[in-house]
């Protein structure tokens, strides 16, 4: 029998910024048919890829991009790709499609987590009728609508950190990054969502079932750009 040939290729990777972006491209390449192995290197910006003989190289460049990540020359340095890119392509723009996918999908992952914080809270003010008899906009119901973007912050923060920690990353550096990533961004998708809560309730604090999809609709879209321009411009933001 004719022994399979392996073949190696080695692609240049942009756009990853932690262990858990590392993990992304490594997920997304072994998935490719005829992978046999792949090493990732972060600081490198690179992927080494072993293959069958199959697939092609545009194939798994494909599986790179599609998983929200670019495709540059192997080797290049983050300062490199900067003299050698034009000034015009180097401006900032809103049509990068990769850019949006991965920032679409941070975008999901903080709204995963703050959703369960703050619909967590507001489905307690209903069940328990505590805040039924608030005076509007007294100090107590700003107390009690405070509360709710706080406890949306913490859930967001601990699932980002146990996804990062998924992603091969150690307890101390996922909850690092966690609470590095963007305080306004999570806070800006809080208070979205609960300004439309407010909109179908009358201002009282609860949770009013029908509002639910209009709020993730929302607490999605109001960021969302932020994270674009936030990951395009430099590079942050990422699982």
């Amino acid at each position: 029998m004719t022994e399979a040939t392996t073949t190696e290729h080695i692609l240049g990777v942009g756009g990853m910024t932690c262990n858990g972006c590392a993990n992304n491209v490594k997920n997304a390449l072994s998935s490719v048919a005829g992978v046999s192995n792949v090493e990732i290197d972060l600081d490198g910006a690179k992927a080494t890829v072993q293959t069958d003989g199959q697939p092609e190289k545009n194939t798994l460049e494909s599986a790179v991009t599609n998983a929200g990540y670019s495709i540059h020359e192997p080797g290049a340095s983050l300062d490199l790709l900067q003299t050698i890119t034009t000034p015009k392509s180097m401006e900032f723009n809103w049509n990068d499609g990769s850019v949006w996918k991965q920032s679409a999908h941070n975008t999901k992952w903080c709204l995963i987590g703050c959703s369960i914080g703050e619909f967590a809270t507001l489905g307690y003010y209903s069940y328990s009728g505590l805040t039924s008899e608030l005076t509007l906009y007294s100090n107590m119901w700003y107390f009690y609508a405070i509360l709710p973007l706080i406890n949306g912050l913490i859930t967001s923060v601990m699932l980002e950190t146990a996804i990062l920690i998924r992603g091969q990353m150690d307890f101390s550096n996922a909850l690092s990054t966690a609470l590095g990533m963007s305080f306004i961004s999570m806070l800006m998708m809080e208070i979205a969502m609960e300004i439309t809560d407010l909109l179908f309730t009358n201002g009282e604090l609860g949770m009013n079932p029908l509002a639910i999809p209009f709020m993730l609709i929302v607490g999605f879209l109001t960021p969302w750009p932020y994270n674009y321009w936030r990951l395009k411009k430099y590079g942050q933001a990422c699982h």
